[in-house]
């Protein structure tokens, strides 16, 4: 890229700092430290600069440290997510509230999939950390339809936590945390009429739902990654479709857009 169009040493500076101290007009995300560092840290490693600036091993520190452990093997099953709260603030103890206000003091898929790839990225080796918890409480998420719930005392479902929970069993190169098929079953049902793919079946195409649809049916083994070069017709999804809705995203001065623009 043209280096007067991109400022690369500029982009660098910034994520440092993001790195080193959370800017004030950011604390208000704090709940959401582990994605944050997670923008940081993969910003660098893009711009290579990880090497030089972020202490890998005390990133590894700091991310399993944010993991939530049963007591025993037997909560295993009791409806609780182990997976990696988001910042050191959502392990504090929950407060009793009258209010129906869900507890962030939970871990949840989300901040899962960022310390898995945080991991990943500063060269930890993931076998080595606590994989049945994640696994076999992950799969009380999973909701009948095929998609997920972020945390055990209920949210939303979408594509949004299928990506996430696949690309949990993905990196953990096991997929005992889920059912693949019923999965699959729900990502194809959000494929919408234009070729896009909608959060959740019927809704409008997204190109974020996009990428994570596609790119889950990928990582499932579901799609080949030279789906193109192959036969299109035999593939799971419209790919014809899909592929003129992607290029219709595009808009005059060369960005894309995430939805249709009318």
């Amino acid at each position: 890229m043209d280096s007067e169009l991109f400022e690369r040493d500029r982009h660098v500076t910034f994520l440092q700092m993001m790195y080193q101290l959370l800017p004030s007009p950011y604390q208000s995300q704090e709940i959401n430290r582990l994605t944050l560092a997670y923008f940081v840290i993969s910003g660098l490693d893009l711009l290579n600069s990880l090497d030089r600036l972020v202490d890998k091993d005390a990133v590894a520190t700091w991310v399993l440290s944010l993991q939530a452990h049963p007591r025993s093997t037997a909560e295993l099953n009791n409806g609780q997510f182990y997976g990696f709260h988001g910042s050191r603030a959502a392990q504090f103890p929950p407060e009793n509230n009258d209010n129906g206000a869900l507890n962030p003091s939970v871990s949840n898929l989300a901040s899962t999939y960022c310390a898995l790839a945080l991991l990943k990225i500063v060269g930890y080796n993931l076998s080595s950390i606590d994989s049945e918890s994640i696994l076999t409480s992950m799969r009380n998420l999973q909701q009948p339809d095929g998609s997920f719930m972020p945390i055990h005392t209920g949210a939303e479902t979408d594509l949004r936590f299928v990506f996430c929970a696949v690309a949990i069993c993905h990196m953990l190169g096991n997929w005992s945390g889920m059912d693949k098929e019923k999965a699959k079953e729900y990502i194809l049902k959000c494929q919408s009429y234009d070729g896009g793919f909608g959060l959740v079946p019927g809704s409008e195409s997204h190109g974020g739902a996009t990428y994570c649809g596609v790119t889950s049916l990928c990582l499932m083994g579901f799609i080949e990654d030279e789906i193109l070069s192959k036969n299109a017709p035999s593939s799971i999804i419209d790919v014809p479709l899909l592929l003129d809705w992607c290029v219709q995203r595009q808009a005059a001065d060369g960005g894309f857009q995430g939805l249709h623009q009318f």
